[in-house]
């Protein structure tokens, strides 16, 4: 089958998720009232990528990916001069009443090359030069500014070098030594704000009035909405302002709080099945780097989804990535669009020219 139906439907049943959750979490105070129109605006804005991919096909698409890789990194090396900060980071480019994160193009872009610089495999230590050549200059850039963002960059190409078909004990040997390098390098030189947001979820009350409020009020809603929920815009946790970011870092708790558990299990089943799609596209294709893209892909869209969901019910550390299609942010919202859309068009194209 040339199409697989399912996937547009999963992806259109969370995007209805998220603009239910943003319009009710629009009703919390310190949130502006204008979010749901900009969510609005970012699904319609994301026409025109999702239509110039559908038009491009996959070849196009790999010829265009240095331009666009290029074009991405120079965008985000300008938020160094012009960024505006937003929220603490001094990574957002803003335009009048707009603002655009660069990361999220910087994401599409390294799924878009990465695959172009790896397609032939893994065929001794050399073929390991190309890959990192690409990526360790966009995780440079981001790391500084942005450490949930830098995780999901790495998630992305870990997830992609596993299909790279390198031996097994290089992955092991990778994962040893993150595990070494993260406690006695990378985390002594973050901010102590970004250390306490890694570490209080294991135990959020010794400063529940600090660095652990967030978090437990996020459990707080989540447990409140009970079995079947308190109804649709009838959340009280987070419509009186005790859950912050309740349209961005906690829109599962939004969610949940108003659609219990019911609604939380619904939402954890249509992630499972986007990446049981993404999956499944990825075995189905018979290119490498076809398959290498849909890994890609499926790293950055399940980890952040893992990984926003796991910090709101206090089980995973805090650190800002957002819930895809479903949290507020119209630069997110339209490249996960694009991004998906892009996976679509690859997986359409999978036996073009193919003898």
């Amino acid at each position: 089958m040339r199409y697989d139906l399912r996937f547009p439907f999963i992806v259109a049943a969370l995007l209805v998720v998220g603009l239910m959750t943003v319009s009710t979490a629009a009703l919390a105070p310190r949130v502006s009232p204008g979010i749901f129109s900009k969510q609005l605006l970012g699904v319609g804005l994301s026409i025109l990528p999702i239509g110039l991919l559908w038009w491009a096909g996959r070849d196009r698409i790999y010829r265009a990916a240095p331009w666009v890789y290029g074009f991405s990194l120079l965008l985000q090396l300008s938020t160094f001069v012009i960024g505006k900060d937003v929220n603490g980071q001094q990574n957002w480019i803003v335009i009048g009443p707009l603002q655009f994160q660069p990361l999220e193009l910087l994401k599409l872009s390294l799924i878009m090359m990465l695959p172009t610089v790896m397609k032939d495999g893994y065929r001794g230590l050399r073929s390991y030069v190309p890959p990192l050549a690409v990526f360790l200059p966009a995780v440079g850039l981001v790391v500084t500014q942005d450490f949930g963002g830098a995780m999901v960059l790495s998630v992305m190409f870990l997830a992609m070098l596993l299909v790279y078909r390198m031996p097994t004990w290089h992955v092991l040997l990778a994962l040893l030594a993150i595990g070494v390098a993260f406690p006695t390098v990378l985390f002594p030189h973050l901010k102590p704000y970004q250390q306490s947001r890694l570490t209080i979820f294991v135990d959020p009350y010794k400063d529940a009035r600090g660095a652990g409020y967030q978090v437990i009020q996020s459990t707080i809603a989540v447990g409140s909405g009970g079995m079947m929920g308190k109804g649709y815009k009838k959340g009280t946790q987070s419509h009186n302002g005790f859950v912050p970011e309740a349209h961005t870092d906690f829109a599962f708790a939004t969610w949940a709080e108003e659609q219990g558990l019911v609604g939380g299990v619904a939402v954890l089943l249509l992630y499972g099945g986007l990446i049981w799609g993404l999956a499944g596209m990825a075995s189905g294709s018979p290119r490498l780097q076809d398959q290498i893209l849909f890994a890609g892909v499926l790293g950055q869209v399940g980890f952040q989804a893992i990984e926003n969901i796991g910090a709101a019910l206090s089980m995973l550390p805090l650190t800002g990535i957002t819930l895809p299609l479903i949290s507020y942010g119209l630069s997110s919202l339209v490249m996960t669009l694009t991004t998906l859309a892009l996976a679509y068009v690859v997986y359409r194209d999978r036996f073009d020219k193919m003898i």
